[in-house]
């Protein structure tokens, strides 16, 4: 684990300085739907194909890869399968390239989509309890996109993504770090750190965000911070994948349906709230 700066990075104990704003302990058996949306990036597919698999039950959410689950946009994605929450959509009018993530050249709307804002925050303190799958072909995270109502505004800060394969006994190999997309003030800096947990067992990934930094933590230890930071709004995507058509992928080491398993989502706001500046 990194050592924490003695200046400004949060206790992520205390939470000094953060106010919670947002929280799911998935409670009861139905997905609150004024804080998630329950579809992958439907404007590149459709709400019908990309409508997330899940469970509640026990104060847990469980995000499901099924047998006869269908790829997700088998037109621009190939045979990835997906089951995704998120807290925004933007897009633009059918036929169209403005929308989130355009994770490739050539995408189009292929469903237009109303404009959704459930959690779009800019900066703060972001964490969940989860544990994660230790299936070859399968890949859990939480991470966070830009809103993209411009097209600058698309950067990631991925919180955690836990590819079964670098799951091993003691330890794995999380992914943490910033990807720019198409924001030119935000330039690459993500790697899978090396982390002393069971990612099979409930752990904490969790991130703080400021107008200076990123900081990223498991288990409420520093792993790293990352020197730079969008700044616009940004929304949760919180998901599992599963990639059949990866050739050197051995057989599933798990049976269907494939779950990850999530305790909470959590974000908290600074205490004294960000003026939003011309960008944001």
């Amino acid at each position: 684990m990194a050592e924490r700066p003695a200046r400004r990075v949060v206790d992520p104990v205390t939470k000094d300085g953060y106010v919670l704003e947002f929280e799911d302990t998935f409670d009861g058996d139905t997905l609150d739907e004024s804080r998630w949306l329950p579809y992958y990036l439907p404007h590149w597919s459709s709400r019908e194909a990309t409508a997330a698999r899940y469970r509640i039950g026990d104060g847990t959410l469980r995000l499901l890869i099924e047998e006869d689950q269908q790829p997700w946009s088998p037109e621009f994605d190939g045979g990835i399968r997906v089951s995704s929450l998120q807290t925004g959509l933007f897009s633009g009018p059918l036929g169209s390239n403005v929308g989130q993530l355009r994770f490739r050249p050539g995408l189009a709307v292929r469903e237009e989509q109303d404009d959704v804002r459930l959690y779009t925050p800019h900066h703060g303190l972001f964490e969940m309890r989860a544990k994660a799958i230790d299936d070859p072909r399968c890949m859990v995270a939480l991470w966070m996109i830009g809103y993209e109502d411009t097209p600058e505004r698309s950067a990631e800060i991925c919180i955690c993504e836990i590819f079964g394969r670098d799951v091993k006994p003691g330890r794995a190999a999380v992914g943490m770090g910033l990807h720019p997309w198409t924001d030119p003030a935000v330039r690459e800096e993500f790697a899978a750190e090396s982390v002393a947990v069971d990612a099979r067992e409930f752990h904490v990934y969790a991130a703080e965000w400021t107008a200076e930094h990123v900081a990223f933590f498991v288990d409420h230890q520093l792993v790293k911070v990352v020197e730079q930071a969008p700044d616009y709004p940004m929304q949760f995507m919180l998901n599992i994948y599963e990639f059949p058509d990866d050739p050197s992928a051995p057989a599933p080491a798990r049976p269907y349906p494939k779950e990850f398993t999530v305790d909470y989502v959590r974000g908290y706001r600074p205490a004294r709230r960000h003026t939003p500046g011309p960008s944001g």
